[in-house]
């Protein structure tokens, strides 16, 4: 676990040196500060909402349009071959696999993370047939647990597969795992919360009682250490589009061990995961690998602009991404026990660092109205019902100065109380 820096720990133990120069010193002395001229920010916007879709970087126009002026439009479907469109989706998995621990040709990008999710979900029922119950949390992404029930049918055949939910009030995991378990599906950062899992920790308990593991990686990957291989996992899935700023609509990914690949039979069979896509068979052969997860032609557009976005990556350092993660939520919630104490402001995410992901959620009763007034003064998360506010930390672009600007515009909207303006309650489509 790497510890807070010594600033950090300054920062969480003596309130008195929380001030704005303390920040811009902080940023000052960032390693990671030059990479957040490679974001396309808008000017007077603190942009913490990096958790549900990632910032634009700058260099992500010019090469989707080169993908279309060139690849596309000169191209033609030569570039099927010529600009190696095909391959596409396990050569970009290859540039994400270090991001998870992951080893070169474990990885493949699919379609959204839900259509993924029920593939590696099925493919995970199907390694332990004698087996008849998947366990997830209550506390799930939803999309997760709505797809786990359309697995519980399309597995379990005419009785389908019964399904256990754990919570942290009770049935805890221990509880429920048994030997009719065949199927463990976590999320390992919480979407509300922020709070993690210790993926290695879980993933043995799990092993011990037999069951296949399944991790749900969209709110870790990019922003914290995942370490799939060492921690022995089966199968993971996650978004491209939250931290790792792949766009609005960028294709999601599938892990699965190497050890799984000869027997993994996924839910969706298409011609792209065909042994031989192009001979046109009438039959279903997997191709051996990771490939057999494929179904469809990939998003050739939205995959190009996660491509960019990846060149980015490549020369990230995730130890540094921690480290600074840690110290920007623990400046948050440092400044939130200072400042906001006087109103009805509850922090939710743990306040232990191991525990935490780069998030921070405050719940207040009128959650939805704040956040509304903090984004109409250019401070933007998001709101998740009933009553949390949501505040997503991407250390490649979010600085220390940020956080504390961010603190004062939300101390003015609750002691002005401008939040209770009607129009600020009123709630679009999404949240």
């Amino acid at each position: 676990m790497i510890k807070l820096s010594d600033a950090a720990s300054d920062l969480a133990s003596d309130r008195r040196t929380l001030d704005r120069a303390t920040c811009e010193g902080l940023d000052a002395a960032d390693p990671l500060a030059s990479f957040r001229d490679r974001f396309d920010l808008p000017d007077g916007v603190v942009y913490l909402d990096g958790n549900s879709l990632g910032a634009l970087p700058r260099a992500t126009r010019a090469h989707v349009d080169r993908v279309i002026a060139e690849e596309w439009g000169v191209g033609l479907i030569r570039s099927w071959n010529d600009a190696g469109w095909f391959a596409k989706p396990q050569a970009v998995g290859d540039r994400i696999a270090p991001l998870i621990g992951a080893a070169r040709g474990e990885v493949v990008l699919g379609d959204s993370t839900s259509a993924s999710l029920f593939q590696v979900v099925a493919a995970a029922a199907r390694l332990r047939p004698e087996r008849r119950v998947i366990v997830a949390e209550r506390s799930s992404f939803p999309t997760d647990l709505y797809v786990i029930e359309s697995v519980q049918e399309a597995v379990g055949g005419a009785e389908p597969l019964d399904r256990r939910l754990v919570h942290d009030d009770g049935p805890t995991l221990d509880d429920v795992l048994d030997d009719d378990v065949a199927v463990v599906v976590l999320t390992h950062v919480d979407y509300r919360t922020g709070r993690m899992h210790d993926l290695a920790e879980v993933t043995a308990r799990v092993h011990a009682a037999g069951a296949i593991m399944v991790w749900d990686l969209c709110h870790s990957v990019g922003a914290v250490p995942v370490d799939l291989g060492s921690a022995g996992a089966d199968f993971a899935v996650g978004c491209t589009y939250k931290y790792l700023n792949g766009g609005p609509g960028s294709p999601s990914f599938m892990w699965a061990a190497s050890r799984h690949h000869d027997g993994a039979r996924p839910a969706l069979t298409g011609w792209h995961g065909h042994a031989r896509p192009f001979d046109f068979e009438v039959g279903y052969e997997p191709v051996p690998g990771i490939g057999r997860f494929r179904v469809g032609t990939p998003q050739l557009l939205s995959l190009s602009a996660l491509e960019a976005s990846l060149d980015i990556w490549d020369d990230v350092d995730m130890a540094l991404v921690r480290e600074k993660s840690l110290r920007l939520t623990e400046l948050f919630v440092s400044l939130v026990d200072r400042r906001l104490a006087h109103w009805d402001v509850e922090v939710v995410t743990p306040r232990r660092s191991s525990l935490r992901g780069s998030q921070v959620a405050l719940r207040h009763e009128d959650g939805y109205a704040v956040m509304q007034a903090l984004i109409e003064r250019g401070v933007i998360g998001d709101f998740r019902a009933p009553d949390l506010m949501r505040f997503g930390f991407t250390p490649l672009y979010v600085s220390h100065a940020d956080v504390w600007d961010a603190v004062d515009v939300l101390h003015d909207v609750l002691s002005s109380e401008v939040w209770r303006d009607p129009r600020f309650a009123h709630r679009g489509a999404v949240t």
